[in-house]
């Protein structure tokens, strides 16, 4: 029996099929649901037809040999509701995709914590309810926690686990440990709405249409902005180590300045940055900011985050070598 099993053959569900199937593990794509003959094979088939088709086009694109994708495909074995208690009870890690209702979610963990043995880790894959709220729903807290992918999931490495105050440490470091046996880069935080990324591109987004709404500037050229702007640095340099690498009093000055200009609200700064302004902890030129440079190779450091922007200008084919001869015209 496969050792992970994710239940609702959704989108969602699929795309996790894809990536532990990758990554070379079987995996058990559970529908809870009771079905008609004709319904089942209906979902089969719209099941493997997403899942055949998101392969090629990835082996179109030159991630793997086009040869491979019936062998990956084969690694996803589809349950319907009377296969469900085995496959569960043999899952040492359960990702729970059912819609995006509390009553859907207790119905699917009633049958989960039926079926399940006590040591497997068990998640929820949802977008919007809180682990806290779902907790209460597993016979064992301690070992669940949210796990949000980012789509599509068989493409995208990170995986946000979001943990309650009763998840066991240690399967914390577990779970950490199997989605980085696939691939995946998982990032912890606490029961926060919107995780990490989702709460972070939110505000990116609404910001956006709003600039476009004002006739602020249109939308290609606010994507060409961000692609090639915004998003080229931060895929080279974190958010918080932005911070630090220009100073969190720049940030708090023109925080100051956009408030006052466009919006007190949207723009004011959060007491951190106040308080860290005050204290001298603007980042990398006092030493100390978001994080500590004591000790650190300041110039290396420095020239690590050039290098890895200089790299991502080359992937993005914006970096152009030196002018061969001075092109001015001489007076």
């Amino acid at each position: 029996m496969a050792r992970f099993a994710a239940v609702g053959a959704g989108r969602m569900g699929r795309g996790i099929a894809i990536a532990f199937a990758y990554a070379g593990h079987r995996i058990a794509l559970i529908d809870l649901r009771q079905r008609s003959p004709q319904a089942w094979q209906r979902l089969c088939d719209e099941a493997r037809g997403e899942i055949d088709a998101s392969l090629r086009v990835l082996a179109q694109l030159g991630a793997f040999e086009p040869s491979q994708v019936e062998a990956i495909a084969a690694r996803v074995e589809l349950v319907d509701a009377d296969g469900a208690a085995a496959a569960l009870a043999a899952a040492e890690l359960v990702f729970e995709g059912v819609p995006e209702t509390m009553e859907a979610k207790r119905d699917a963990f009633e049958q989960i914590n039926r079926h399940c043995s006590d040591e497997a880790i068990l998640t929820s894959t949802t977008s919007s309810i809180l682990v806290t709220q779902l907790a209460q729903l597993v016979r064992r807290p301690e070992r669940f926690l949210n796990m949000h992918w980012l789509n599509p999931a068989y493409l995208i490495p990170v995986v946000e686990l979001s943990t309650h105050a009763g998840t066991d440490p240690g399967v914390v470091e577990r779970t950490r440990a199997l989605m980085e046996g696939i691939g995946k880069l998982p990032v912890v935080c606490g029961p926060t709405p919107g995780y990490i990324v989702p709460r972070l591109q939110a505000l990116i987004m609404n910001e956006a249409a709003r600039m476009i709404e004002e006739g602020a500037a249109t939308a290609e050229e606010i994507d060409k902005a961000t692609r090639f702007g915004l998003g080229l640095r931060f895929a080279a340099i974190g958010v918080v180590e932005f911070i630090d690498f220009g100073g969190s009093d720049i940030l708090h000055h023109a925080s100051r300045e956009m408030a006052a200009s466009v919006d007190a609200n949207r723009y004011a700064a959060p007491a951190i940055v106040g308080r860290m302004v005050e204290q001298g902890h603007l980042g990398v030129k006092t030493g100390s900011g978001f994080y500590d440079y004591t000790g650190r190779d300041v110039p290396a450091y420095r020239r690590d985050v050039l290098a890895r922007t200089l790299a991502m200008l080359r992937h993005a084919g914006l970096w152009k070598p030196p002018a061969a001869a001075t092109l001015d015209a001489q007076p």
